[in-house]
């Protein structure tokens, strides 16, 4: 898969892209040798932004499509750059759409310029959370833990402008103050908070790695500042249908379970190549895969 970075706010592919050859048997089998030619080489590109969840299942689908004969692109984006790119066709598709509420607003403004494939994942939550050994469990609780500042990811993220909400939705939160950096960098504060025992305050959302990796909770939510359970959508640009029916009807069967997302997420945060612990996964589970590939593959 080739993986392509585009500018921070633009809409063309950026400089930089690496060629990652996947290994392959110098043997195929006559199945092998016809799923690797359902794409015929076509080019494909699927946008997502850099958040764990969407690193794993961007880079599981790829690597499905990639297998099916597709030369498949993998394109980083800021948050509201992806919707963009999907809604104006400079992408063929993303598997990262948290709807309805995280990224509602996206939704609204681009929904309606791309096709909505349906959930790949349900259960997916988001809010504030912080270890299990502090003494609070509601965001009503909260006084002047972790010097009343809430370490956030990036700027623009669902989950961020939610706590910005909940920052007017709860009188005893007006004086906090909201952090925001990345997510890479908020789980790094997060663990070494966790080692020195101290407190802090998270936007969170699961599936996530660390929610198997550490003892951590979701802070209640009365006022609802960040809603209910979501799902995990698979947005499609208009025409993909047509220019590639094999590949839309991949997209369209792909979903999966929090389990099976986190087991990669955790590989993938102990050190593995995002695209290795892909392979190793679809290796591992070919029943689900065929799933995927039903009425493609044969």
């Amino acid at each position: 898969m080739k993986k392509f970075n585009w500018k921070h706010l633009g809409l063309t592919a950026g400089l930089g892209l690496s060629l990652v050859a996947a290994g392959c048997s110098t043997e195929k089998t006559s199945t092998e040798d016809q799923a690797s030619s359902v794409g015929q080489g076509k080019e494909i590109e699927l946008a997502y932004v850099e958040w764990d969840t969407e690193v794993a299942s961007t880079n599981v689908i790829g690597k499905v499509l990639e297998d099916l004969g597709y030369d498949v692109k993998l394109t980083p984006l800021d948050n509201a750059v992806m919707w963009q790119a999907v809604a104006s066709g400079d992408a063929d598709a993303m598997v990262a759409a948290w709807l309805p509420a995280t990224h509602g607003s996206q939704f609204e403004e681009y929904g309606n310029q791309m096709v909505n494939l349906g959930p790949n994942l349900e259960g997916a939550l988001v809010g504030l959370v912080v270890p299990e050994y502090m003494d609070v469990n509601s965001m009503d609780d909260l006084t002047d833990e972790a010097k009343m500042t809430i370490t956030g990811i990036e700027p623009g993220a669902g989950v961020v402008a939610a706590t910005e909400t909940a920052l007017t939705d709860y009188d005893n939160l007006s004086e906090w103050k909201l952090e925001t950096s990345s997510s890479g960098a908020m789980t790094v504060e997060l663990g070494q908070a966790i080692k020195n025992k101290e407190e802090i305050v998270i936007t969170g959302w699961s599936p996530h790695w660390m929610f198997a990796t550490y003892d951590l909770k979701y802070l209640e939510d009365p006022e609802g500042s960040f809603g209910e359970a979501e799902t995990i959508n698979t947005m499609a640009r208009e025409g993909l249908e047509e220019d590639m029916p094999e590949a839309n009807q991949v997209l369209d069967q792909f979903n999966w379970t929090t389990e099976e997302m986190e087991s990669i997420m955790l590989e993938i945060s102990e050190g593995e190549d995002p695209e290795v612990a892909a392979e190793t996964w679809i290796e591992e589970n070919p029943e689900r895969v065929a799933e995927w590939t039903e009425g493609v593959a044969k």
